[in-house]
């Protein structure tokens, strides 16, 4: 079977690395003009001239990131497959509709409103109470196209540092931390889930991600996998779907949810019996489900900016190295480290070990997880 995947980045670089034990060959659509996937067939059309091309080489379509015209996907899917569906790569794409589904689910948000003009933002952040996040309503990621709030008064400055016509505006959530929980949906129907992963962002990107998460009440798995699996359904979805969530005092609050293979879920590779990549491939290609069960306790950790001393981690028997063939740059997401343990206390020796050999790595907060 040969898999179209739209988007050339380092998340399809993995899925073709998990599908080609399948049999499984991939075709990459890059409309940015800068694919760095390195691997298979890529087929570069920023202009949107190469579509049918693309189309004439794959039995079916997926996408590894979810900014991307949605009207592409729905080309798309009139001639073939596409999973997961182009409605969920909508909803993804615009935080007001994300948030009303949630809504209609009965998923619990943070309290919202919309702003269309500085002075709306400011009227917001006065009724819903300050401290409010500002979220361009699309296209924002990796904690681009955001503002925090202190007061209605920053609402001018905000407005002009988003740069966006229309904001998504959230009264601030007191978290205790931000935890996500990955699923996977067959064709057939069946889900799988991972267990959940708890996950620590520096600067709006995610450094460090520590499955399954430490000191979890079984509840909030639970709770979780209802969530998500309230969204498979009712999106009839296929392939993995990620929820990231912020665990507080009164429960479980959604952040936002992702369409594809997700950073937080990098640990399966190695840390589970099924990579949340072969569980994509086998997803939209019609196959059974993997098992998801993990194999002792993980931690990713991402390379961010600069490579680091990579020989010197070659090095640590525990540590797995992917790298995603990329030049460095401040803030780009370079590769990441994968290490298993068989108890958390083992896991933080590891990781603070493998952690200084990483410049500009923040420091790992281990006092949650020497406990677990």
């Amino acid at each position: 079977m040969r898999i179209g995947v739209l988007g050339a980045g380092q998340l399809g670089r993995m899925l073709a690395l998990a599908g080609y034990p399948l049999a499984k060959e991939f075709v990459f659509y890059d409309m940015s003009g800068s694919p760095s996937a390195g691997i298979g067939e890529t087929i570069s059309d920023p202009k949107g001239q190469r579509l049918d091309e693309f189309l004439s080489k794959v039995d079916r379509v997926t996408y590894e990131f979810e900014h991307l015209p949605v009207e592409v996907a729905e080309r798309i899917a009139a001639k073939t497959t596409v999973h997961p569906c182009p409605r969920a790569l909508q909803i993804c794409q615009n935080r007001e509709a994300e948030k009303t589904l949630f809504g209609q689910l009965g998923i619990p948000t943070p309290q919202w409103k919309i702003a269309d003009s500085a002075e709306a933002l400011r009227a917001a952040a006065k009724e819903l109470g300050c401290p409010v996040v500002a979220k361009s309503n699309t296209e924002g990621y990796d904690g681009k196209g955001q503002a925090v709030l202190k007061s209605p008064e920053d609402a001018v400055a905000a407005w002009q540092s988003i740069g966006h016509p229309r904001l998504m505006v959230e009264k601030f959530v007191d978290f205790s931390r931000e935890l996500s929980i990955i699923a996977v949906r067959a064709e057939c129907g069946d889900v799988a889930f991972y267990p959940m992963a708890d996950n620590d962002h520096h600067q709006g990107i995610l450094r460090y991600s520590v499955a399954p998460a430490p000191k979890l009440q079984p509840h909030l798995q639970s709770e979780a996998e209802d969530y998500i699996r309230g969204l498979l359904t009712e999106l009839d979805y296929v392939g993995v779907l990620t929820l990231e969530l912020f665990e507080t005092t009164n429960g479980l609050v959604a952040n936002e949810m992702a369409p594809r293979v997700h950073n937080s879920g990098h640990w399966t590779i190695e840390g589970a019996m099924t990579s949340q990549f072969e569980n994509h491939v086998r997803a939209v290609s019609g196959h059974a489900l993997g098992n998801v069960e993990p194999r002792g306790v993980s931690c990713m950790i991402n390379i961010i900016g600069e490579h680091g001393e990579i020989e010197r981690i070659l090095q640590l028997p525990y540590a797995h190295v992917h790298l995603y063939n990329k030049q460095e740059r401040p803030g780009r997401k370079l590769g990441h480290v994968n290490i298993l343990a068989d108890s958390y206390q083992e896991l933080v020796w590891r990781v603070l070990n493998c952690a200084q050999f990483l410049p500009g790595c923040p420091e790992f907060n281990s006092s949650l997880i020497s406990k677990g």
